[in-house]
């Protein structure tokens, strides 16, 4: 074999030749040489790479090669090495934050307040005002119309999400169902005694108030009570069916004393539900919705109020 078919022999880091040891590097029958072979077995041993590759990314995005195992990273932090803190407000409830709760709360309440200032105030003109009471009382189809808008609105806020969150349409849509309500408690109002609606206004707000406050300490959750008073409605709506066709002034009583009593339970309910200490609560962007179902169940109790007072009058 000539020299040019011999193959290239592999060389060291260093330069040297590293060709395969033969029979002369050392005696057969004599012990082996100090020095190591020239020609080193596999694996062959390598310095450490200066700029490792970059390890892939699993499918989620995530490294998986970071040393998650390490005390210092999974004690007192988050996932992937985030502080504790930053963790927790990715993953906690929104709700569950007091700060958030507490602001949610202030707000509805404060609508609410606002709203009830403008229904009472004008119920108390379309009581007081001699002027403004026969007016209303001519001009019924005011007031069909306003149960109309009314109607239309409420149902919007209530089963429309998009409508109900969308700023500043949803406040519009709110004060639409205040302004139209209010005009159709004041009609109903003129119909009544002053005397009784005086009283039906402080009787409420003092209810109502007392409802609030022990709806916020009580350890009851008024709201799994849902399908049982969703029941009792359906009895009421009906045994107030029925005292159309046999009215007495002791039906009336009956009828207004267990609407109130009805409606003060829903109150409750409501409560819980925008202060989130129950098992199910509001989610913070429904503060509209929120303030819709409080002012309408604060109303409907002035209503029965209202009756059971009786003195309407021959009309």
């Amino acid at each position: 074999m000539t020299e040019a078919e011999h193959p290239p022999s592999p060389l060291a880091p260093d330069g040297a030749s590293l060709s395969p040891p033969s029979l002369h590097d050392h005696p057969a029958d004599g012990p082996p040489l100090d020095q190591p072979p020239p020609y080193m077995p596999p694996p062959y041993p390598t310095s450490p790479a200066l700029y490792p590759p970059p390890t892939p990314l699993s499918p989620d995005g995530k490294n998986d090669s970071f040393p998650l195992s390490d005390s210092s990273l999974v004690e007192g932090s988050g996932m992937d090495g985030l502080p504790a803190d930053s963790t927790n407000s990715l993953f906690i409830s929104s709700f569950e934050d007091k700060t958030i709760r507490r602001a949610f709360i202030r707000k509805v309440f404060s609508v609410v307040t606002l709203q009830l200032l403008v229904t009472f105030s004008v119920v108390c003109i379309f009581t007081f005002s001699a002027t403004v009471k026969d007016a209303v009382q001519k001009n019924i189809w005011v007031y069909v119309s306003s149960y109309i808008i009314f109607a239309v609105v409420a149902i919007c806020l209530s089963f429309c999400s998009s409508f109900s969150r969308k700023h500043p349409w949803n406040l519009v849509g709110l004060s639409v169902v205040t302004l139209s309500l209010s005009y159709m408690v004041g009609t109903v109002a003129s119909y009544h005694n002053t005397t009784a609606v005086v009283i039906a206004m402080g009787v409420t707000i003092a209810v109502s108030f007392a409802i609030v406050i022990f709806s916020a300490q009580t350890r009851v959750d008024f709201t799994l009570c849902n399908g049982t008073l969703l029941i009792l409605s359906v009895v009421l709506l009906m045994f107030g069916f029925f005292c159309c066709f046999f009215y007495s002034s002791v039906l009336q009583i009956v009828y207004g004393c267990l609407g109130a009593i009805l409606f003060s339970v829903f109150l409750a309910v409501d409560c819980q539900l925008v202060m989130g200490r129950a098992k199910y609560s509001l989610s913070p962007e429904e503060y509209v919705f929120a303030s819709l179902i409080l002012y309408l169940d604060i109303i409907t109790i002035f209503l029965y109020l209202l009756i059971l007072l009786g003195g309407s009058s021959s009309n």
